[in-house]
């Protein structure tokens, strides 16, 4: 059983950790698994071991409408941080800085910015001590701080990418961006919680970050949850017409401020929040779960939330049986690639059969080309193409 350390700001325990040795730490990510403490948490759910757990669907949020709100790191043995990597969920910090501590007390700033926009910040800084702390000063939303993971290397060390799952932060990252290439044309997948469209799919309006539509249900559970968290929000007089037409093609009851009140209504971190929470809930972490049981890496685990993401749970699990009655996945013995050959093969046979997703070049060109090159962790830099139009991620 791992020793308790106590939490002084809040009086959480929080599990120690033993037997990481300086040169250890210096292999990869010195903050993942060490203790931490928090100014405030918003809930047992929401803690502070939440950031540092390396998984990119867990976080730490400070309690809502209150400034000058930090997270503490204790790093164990002292020991030189030359990279800082924030990843910031919705309520980022526009205003805050980054510390180093020898004894808990006394710190050192090594970063700090007044403009902060949120996403990822990958920080160059320069400094020793044992604890790190990120400490902000001025919230960007009206709730409070919520980092999803904070991330510190040393000398020579940089964010690993080999081998790791598709939910580490930095290979989920890629996982949206690739996503964002292949329904909206650009890798800035954040800039798409406002997009709205019928594609001419027969699911009505397809919108926001993963293409909830409003024929299949998940727009519906996404502006139901929505109006759960904040009842006053220009799509709650829409919730009839969602369910009105859920299941069908049909615009009836949302037309013609349906469109404007989603673009709206994108414009709140707490939409932006739940689109991402959906997402995750709906997609992402089912898909990956499942990868994991079949014994796949992380191209493996993308090419089953992608499929998740176009064919719905029940269309993702018919191409799933198709694939397992042609070849044996990891977990019975079989080979990945030949197995995610037969996936792919039988997620392009699937999307033929519609007129709207005939083009199968977010398959060929892209998955199947990271598969012949034996890119099986999703290792960048990556390059593919997807309706005629080059995409590339370098790092």
């Amino acid at each position: 059983m791992a020793a308790l350390v106590a939490a002084a700001a809040t009086g959480v325990l929080l599990p120690a950790v033993s037997g990481l040795t300086s040169a250890t730490a210096a292999a990869g990510n010195l903050a993942q698994g060490r203790p931490v403490t928090t100014s405030s948490a918003e809930s047992s759910s929401l803690g502070g071991a939440k950031a540092v757990d390396g998984s990119a669907s867990t976080r730490w949020a400070s309690a809502e409408g209150v400034d000058n709100q930090w997270i503490r790191v204790d790093l164990g043995p002292s020991t030189a941080v030359k990279r800082v990597v924030l990843k910031w969920e919705a309520a980022y910090a526009k205003a805050y800085r980054v510390e180093l501590s020898d004894d808990g007390s006394t710190w050192r700033q090594i970063y700090a910015t007044t403009s902060g926009d949120g996403g990822t910040d990958d920080l160059t800084v320069n400094g020793t001590g044992r604890y790190l702390r990120v400490f902000g000063t001025q919230r960007a939303t009206t709730y409070g701080y919520s980092l999803w993971e904070v991330e510190a290397y040393g000398t020579g060390t940089t964010p690993p990418t080999n081998g790791t799952n598709l939910d580490d932060p930095r290979k989920k990252e890629v996982a949206m961006k690739l996503v964002s290439s292949f329904e909206n044309s650009s890798l800035d997948w954040r800039a798409q919680f406002a997009y709205i469209e019928d594609i001419d799919d027969g699911r009505g309006y397809t919108a926001g970050i993963i293409g909830f539509c409003s024929g299949t249900g998940d727009m519906l559970d996404l502006v139901e949850r929505y109006t759960a968290k904040k009842p006053s929000n220009p799509l709650a007089p829409y919730l009839n017409a969602l369910r009105a037409v859920n299941g069908t093609d049909s615009h009836q009851g949302l037309d013609p401020g349906f469109p404007n009140a989603w673009r709206q209504a994108a414009q709140d971190s707490v939409f932006q929040q739940t689109q991402e929470e959906e997402r995750d809930r709906v997609y992402f972490n089912p898909a990956v779960s499942q990868a994991k049981q079949d014994g796949l890496r992380a191209l493996g685990q993308f090419a089953y939330y992608d499929s998740a993401v176009m064919h719905g749970e029940d269309g993702f699990r018919s191409i799933r049986s198709v694939a397992l009655s042609r070849a044996l996945p990891p977990s019975k013995g079989g080979d990945e690639k030949a197995y995610l050959k037969a996936f792919l093969d039988a997620r392009e046979e699937e999307m033929r059969k519609e007129e709207a997703h005939s083009d199968t070049t977010r398959v060929s060109t892209a998955q199947r080309r990271f598969l012949n090159e034996g890119n099986l962790d999703l290792n960048t830099p990556l390059y593919w193409s997807v309706y005629g139009e080059a995409f590339s991620l370098t790092s």
